[in-house]
């Protein structure tokens, strides 16, 4: 494994900025001071950039097994290395669903052999398969996924004696999908009868899966994580009126109920449907402008811990379809670090806080292993970033496999240029090398 020495970058780690030099050795961060003078395989000259601890997505969907057309491992750690990613945990819900440890084993080894970036992956719950989800190993698995909203396949957990059996036995984090199904299908059949199928429209999707049906699920999760002091930790946050769940007056790594914001709620808003369409068709919706504010409001406040992407991509030929048809999902894992540094240049977040919610607080709410910090002795997981190198998201730079972004004709002003996975250089000013893969994150946990 070849030495790296990084000089005179500008650090943003734990609150503060600084210059200083990085030696990375064995995979890990051998040294951080100023005018390092060991001789390295690689030196990089960083004067004038930024560097980050590698971001942590907690929440992505690569679609292998089973849904390739759309995604796979290797492609979507390739886009996500190239956004400063280098650790992601991927969901269940591929096909089959990863409702066994066997098939979650099998994803595991796919990622041993294709994936560029750190990897782990959720094990699945359903309503009939407790006694499996209880054989997780917590020191190598980062947590349960609980989808308390409709989701692909088997695995709509909505038995309230099921829930309860899941939220009093699993020892470690379960995280949620929380939609209230009955009050989408409510609405759903409300706007039907009202307009027709065939007559629905994007620009309604926030009103059928609604702030309503969001708060419904939110506020059950957070009742039965207090009913049985479950760790929980609640996904994509997409209205304003669920922050109000959350507290900031204990330290993070003594929370136990804690949520995540995600690119998208923070970036868009149900104006933007006119346009976009169903390229921002999520699932929980975009909803309203004063939504996105007050989830970076929480995120900023600390009311909400972490950011993730929900990266989810679907073929465009997919998303074309009417409203009715088309899935709910998109790409982000390759400009979420660009869009987030696009909002600090707007003067609505600050570096460090970026690096709090995207490194640091990942690694403290699913308890990682020596990452998610510029620390000595940790993993050498490194994003070196351009503030001042405009770019334009065009088809031509697009590294999804789906081959499209709801960012597409978007101006940022920063730029990843260099990304270090486990002591690699993975990726340098556009280019990679794939000759190393990442590793399996490990969880410190009794």
């Amino acid at each position: 494994m070849s030495t790296i020495l990084i000089k005179n970058a500008t650090i943003v780690n734990e609150g503060k900025q600084f210059i200083a030099d990085v030696f990375v050795k064995d995979g890990l961060i051998d040294k951080i001071d100023k005018n390092i003078t060991l001789a390295a395989d690689k030196e990089i000259n960083a004067e004038g950039q930024y560097l980050l601890p590698g971001f942590i997505d907690d929440q992505v969907h690569f679609r292998e097994p089973g849904l390739t057309h759309k995604a796979n491992i290797y492609t979507e750690s390739k886009a996500a290395v190239a956004g400063g990613i280098t650790s992601f945990m991927e969901m269940p819900n591929t096909v089959p669903n990863t409702l066994t440890q066997k098939l979650l084993e099998d994803k595991y080894k796919i990622a041993s052999k294709t994936s560029l970036a750190n990897y782990s992956f959720f094990m699945g719950a359903s309503n009939k398969n407790l006694e499996e989800v209880l054989k997780t190993n917590p020191k190598n698995v980062c947590g349960v996924k609980v989808f308390m909203g409709s989701s692909t396949g088997n695995m709509l957990v909505d038995n309230e004696q099921t829930l309860e059996g899941i939220f009093s036995k699993v020892p470690m984090l379960i995280a949620t999908h929380c939609e209230d199904e009955a009050t989408i299908k409510a609405n759903l059949e409300h706007f039907k009868t009202e307009y027709g199928e065939d007559k629905l429209t994007p620009e309604m999707h926030p009103l059928i899966r609604s702030a309503e049906a969001c708060y419904t699920s939110s506020s059950l999760a957070v009742d039965l994580a207090r009913m049985f002091n479950t760790r929980l930790h609640i996904l994509h946050i997409s209205t304003g009126v669920e922050t109000t769940l959350f507290h900031n007056h204990t330290p993070l790594k003594d929370k136990r109920i804690t949520a995540e914001a995600c690119i998208h709620h923070l970036w868009f808003s149900d104006a933007d449907y006119k346009k976009k369409g169903n390229y921002i068709k999520w699932n929980p919706a975009v909803k309203a402008d004063r939504d996105r504010k007050q989830i970076l409001e929480a995120l900023i406040n600390d009311h909400i811990d972490v950011i993730a992407t929900d990266h989810a991509p679907h073929t465009i030929e997919e998303k074309e379809q009417p409203y009715s048809q088309a899935p709910s999902g998109g790409p982000l894992v390759q400009h979420a670090l660009t869009a987030m540094l696009e909002l600090h240049k707007q003067g609505k977040i600050t570096l460090e806080k970026i690096v709090e919610k995207m490194a640091h607080n990942v690694a403290i709410c699913f308890q990682i292993e020596k990452r998610g910090f510029i620390r000595e002795g940790y993993h050498a997981d490194l994003v070196l970033v351009d503030l001042n190198s405009p770019w334009v998201v065009n088809k031509s730079n697009i590294l999804y496999h789906c081959g499209w972004s709801p960012f597409e004709g978007q101006k940022f002003h920063s730029k990843v240029t260099h990304t270090i996975v486990s002591g690699n250089l993975v990726y340098a000013n556009g280019n990679f090398d794939e000759s190393s893969k990442g590793q399996r994150m490990l969880f410190e946990r009794n």
